[in-house]
């Protein structure tokens, strides 16, 4: 995270602006570090995984559409059994949710900004807990967090979101090329992870979508996961209004054929909503600025 200049000579608006820029990075930096673990935001490297030129890093850096890109992340990932089968029997997910959504934005900062070795140390350790997590659907059917299947369908899942998030609040004339680019790069974590097919471009990506579609479904379960990550409040009076705005706009980003399968309506004034959204989402690029 940058500051300004103090040495400079100050206008009265940037004496006004410099506490305020301040303790709006400094929530949301709280947000996704555990002080009391002794986290601190990740360090960018150019010698991880990507790198200062690729797309990763652009589309990963926006605060405001990695929240909203992460809530409909979650909501189309919960879709498929296993998926939420896994979070359901071994999380504290219902407990926990602010730990969870932390720990997964951490992953994503160490894989994107990280050196290789700190990427390549998160991902082996997911890859190790995922093999302790098994259990047995509803139905009978067995499942295993290491299934290339069902980490295939959170790694596309994931990755379309961050990416149509960014395209809607930050970057709308974003061209072809960049947002193949952006699926390419994301692959290699994918197959790190043991995804298996892992997309590498837009139409790749659509493919694994319509291809993985009809496996997917809805229960109780599902419509609880989905009540805890619309309705959750935050934890300090000044956070949870941004909080309820992405979750909204999370809802709102959401495909129409997967709010329908959640039994949802869209969100009531989504030109009022997507507004408000690109607001705060200028508002944070300006405290980080």
């Amino acid at each position: 995270m940058a500051y300004p200049d103090l040495t400079a000579a100050p206008t009265l608006g940037a004496l006004v602006a410099r506490p305020l820029k301040r303790m709006i990075a400094g929530q949301v930096v709280s947000l996704f570090n555990d002080g009391s673990k002794g986290e601190r935001p990740v360090t960018r490297r150019p010698n991880g995984l990507f790198g200062p030129r690729s797309v990763a890093w652009r589309v990963h850096g926006d605060v405001a559409s990695m929240m909203v890109g992460g809530i409909t992340g979650l909501m189309l990932q919960m879709l498929y059994p296993a998926v939420l089968a896994g979070v359901w029997d071994h999380s504290r997910f219902r407990d926990d949710l602010p730990g969870r959504l932390r720990r997964t934005a951490r992953f994503i900062a160490l894989t994107t900004y990280g050196s290789r070795a700190e990427a390549e140390a998160v991902i082996d350790r997911v890859r190790r807990i995922h093999g302790h997590v098994r259990g047995t659907l509803p139905d009978g059917t067995p499942y295993a967090a290491n299934d290339p299947e069902l980490l295939a369908w959170v790694h596309v899942a994931e990755a379309t979101t961050f990416l149509e998030a960014w395209i809607r609040y930050a970057e709308p004339g974003m061209n072809g090329a960049d947002r193949d680019r952006y699926f390419a790069e994301m692959a290699e974590v994918g197959a790190m992870l043991g995804a298996d097919p892992v997309p590498r471009s837009r139409a790749e990506a659509r493919a694994v979508l319509a291809a993985m579609r009809p496996k997917l479904r809805v229960d109780a379960r599902t419509r609880e996961v989905s009540r805890i990550l619309l309705t959750r409040r935050a934890d300090t009076r000044w956070q949870d209004p941004l909080q309820q705005l992405t979750q909204q706009a999370g809802l709102d980003l959401l495909p129409d054929w997967a709010r329908r399968m959640h039994g949802m309506p869209p969100p009531p004034a989504r030109p009022l909503l997507r507004a408000g959204t690109l607001g705060v989402a200028r508002t944070l690029r300006w405290a980080f600025s």
